[in-house]
Formats: structure tokens, sequence, C-alpha cells
């Protein structure tokens, strides 16, 4: 896998198309979550130190192909300006003469972001004269949104195919794949996969990739419920996806012929309803009538506990129940816990993973915590991400 670096271009005196992933929450007009901007600073820092002009490219919400103004980036912009300590000449369009004559304007030093991509209909569906309009803003391209290189847009794709040998991944974007890559390559051995979430229908693709790869499974959320019946075992009230139950025997069994270890909680907390304030208590084993499990045991925490703490390396993806309810958050916060204490390679999905790990205060403890939900989800599904591909054919 060949992807071009910021070292491998001279950025000085060129205006540099870099697409981050400044999707943020905005609440009364003000960021509440800067995470995101502030992972990309130090590909931003290091074009402005080589001279180049970096001009930032990124969408926000779901505005559907329209100028929604509640979506603008203006916000992100001023954050970005706090951060940077430096101003961010901000655009009201994405494309056009005013924006290409504001470009042609800009001088060394300067930072400027485009206005919210999805305003335009062409980026979402790839639109080749879109791509054209973005490619004539920039002498080079540099990818560090993570985040949406899951997704065949014509920031991330088509615009790559037009700056051939003139298009890398930034800082972000390397840290991202590099760590995917270690864990699904050449993982250090024992390798313990932690996957919950509420679907297996969600997991399908993961749990049969990392089932070839891994030594342990350990398995939480809702998800544990429908792979518990499949087991033959009573799951009570608790949510389950019962069209998929041949699926879910297929997956127990590729694990049982690789030998792998694959855990299920042997006790759980549970409640009458899907309300943080039933009743609940904890029960071992099967989960009785009339009851639903949210979240799994103490007897399930220390026995994961124990597989994490022996494992090398180990992936993350999904709560081990409704973390959001502190009723229901031990499970969650104790494996999450055991993995930050762990020491080893531990990565962290993006997505749940990521918020539950802000949620607890762990994020700086791991060895990675994705920023991207879907795109971490693909890599573990052994997929070739369209941003990362088009960054590799423009390499070649």
């Amino acid at each position: 896998m060949k992807i071009l670096t910021l070292d491998d271009l001279d950025f000085r005196g060129k205006r540099v198309l870099v697409r981050v992933d400044f999707n943020v929450p905005l609440e009364f007009g003000d960021v509440t979550d800067d995470l995101r901007i502030r992972e990309a600073l130090p590909t931003i820092r290091k074009i402005r130190d080589a001279g180049g002009i970096p001009i930032l490219m990124s969408h926000l919400g779901r505005p559907k192909g329209g100028v929604q103004d509640s979506l603008r980036l203006t916000p992100v912009a001023k954050k970005l300006e706090q951060l940077l300590g430096t101003k961010v000449v901000k655009f009201d369009d994405v494309v056009g003469d005013k924006v290409e004559a504001g470009v042609k304007a800009l001088k060394a030093g300067d930072v400027a972001m485009l206005e919210n991509l999805r305003f335009e209909a062409g980026e979402e569906k790839n639109d080749p004269d879109f791509a054209a309009k973005l490619a004539r803003l920039g002498d080079l391209y540099v990818n560090d949104a993570f985040g949406t290189a899951h997704r065949a847009h014509a920031s991330t794709h088509g615009v790559v195919q037009l700056m051939k040998g003139k298009a890398a991944a930034g800082l972000l974007m390397m840290k991202e794949v590099e760590y995917f890559h270690r864990i699904l390559t050449n993982p250090e051995k024992p390798f313990v996969a932690v996957l919950g979430g509420a679907k297996v229908s969600d997991k399908i693709p993961v749990l049969k990739n990392l089932v070839e790869k891994v030594d342990v499974v350990l398995v939480g959320g809702a998800m544990a419920y429908t792979l518990m019946l499949a087991e033959g075992r009573r799951i009570g009230a608790s949510r389950v996806e019962r069209d998929i139950l041949d699926v879910a025997k297929e997956i127990l069994n590729l694990a049982k012929a690789r030998k792998v270890k694959f855990l299920l909680p042997i006790d759980h907390e549970v409640a009458e309803r899907f309300d943080e304030r039933a009743p609940s208590k904890t029960v071992d084993g099967d989960i009785p009538d009339g009851w639903m499990g949210l979240d799994i045991g103490p007897k399930t925490i220390a026995l994961y506990s124990a597989e994490i703490q022996a494992a090398k390396t180990v992936i993350w993806n999904g709560p081990m129940g409704v973390f959001e309810w502190s009723a229901f958050a031990a499970g969650t916060w104790s494996v999450g816990e055991a993995i930050a204490e762990n020491g080893g390679c531990t990565v962290v999905g993006g997505g749940d993973s990521a918020a539950a790990a802000a949620k607890f205060d762990l994020t700086e403890r791991f060895a990675h915590v994705s920023t991207g939900g879907g795109a971490s989800l693909e890599m573990l599904e052994g997929q070739k991400l369209p941003g990362i591909a088009a960054l590799e054919e423009s390499a070649a």
C-alpha cells in the first residue's frame, strides 16, 4: 500500500486543498465538541510551516444539496481561529467565481475555509464537474478526513483523481491507516476483540473478518442476546434479531472451527422494561421471562477484564450496555478501564465506542481512538475505503 504523505509534497507557495472532517456538534451557533478540529491542527500547521496555503473543505450535517443557514461552517471557522491563533478566511460559497478570485488573493500564512461541501448536490454524487471546480482551487490536495474516507464523494474521491501525484494523506489520516493496518495485518498476540452495540446484523462482516485474525472475542451489548439465543439460551424480553439466527449460528461455528475463544455474558444487569428508572437486578446465566438485559454483570466484567489484561492487542468496537444510563454503565466503563490499563496496542473504533471513552474520561489512555465510526467499521470488515483507494491510485 503506497500513499503519499505530507513529507512527499513541496508546499512552498502552493494552495493546498485539505479535506478535513469538521462535522462537529453545534448548539446555539457554538461548537460544543471541538475534538475533530483539534485533531486536524497538526496537518494544518505543518502545511503552513512548509510555506503552503491550506484551503479547508468539510461537510457539516445533512443539508441534502441545498443551503441551510443553520449548517454554515462560520462557527467552525471561528473555533478554528481560536485554536490556531490566526485569522481564517471563510468563504460563503463552496465554488464559483467569487471563491476562485478569493483563493487567488490568498497569501503565504493565510488559512481559508470553503462553505459546507454538502450545500452542493455534486458533492455526495461525486459529480465530475463539481470535482473539477474544486480541483481548480488548489495546486495540491491533502485528505485528513478519515471519518469520510468510506464515502466516494467529490471531495474525497473525484478531486483526487484529478490530482495525480499531487495528493497526500494528512497526519491524522496516516495515523488511522497505520493503526488499523497494524492490528489487521500484523497484530501482537494474544489479540482480543471487544464487540458490542445493539445489532449483530451491523457487525456480521466485522465478526466474520475478525474471527479469522483474533484469539478471543468478547461480546456485550444487545447483540449478545441474539448470539445467546443462537446457542439455545434463554434471553427473556431482551432485544433480539430472530431473522439472522442462522447467521449468528454460522459465526459461532466459524469461531469454534478456528479455535477462537468466543465469550458471551455469563451474568446480566436486567430490567423489567427499557427505562433508566425501571426495577432492575443482577441475574446469573440465562435471563428470566419478562426481563431484558441492559448491561453485562459483575462476573462477566471480571471474566472479560482478565482476557483483556492478558492481551497484547485489543480492538474495541461497541458498548457493553446502555452506557448513557448510569444504572447500566458499569459494564462499558469497566471494560473500557481494563482496555485503558492494558498498555499494549489498544485501538478504539469511532462512534459509540469513542463516545463512551470520552464520557468516562478514558480517551487519552488508549493507543488510538478512531475519529471515524463508519470508516473504522468498514476497515474492521476488511474493506478498502474509497478515500484511501483514491490516494493509492494517485500515488501509483
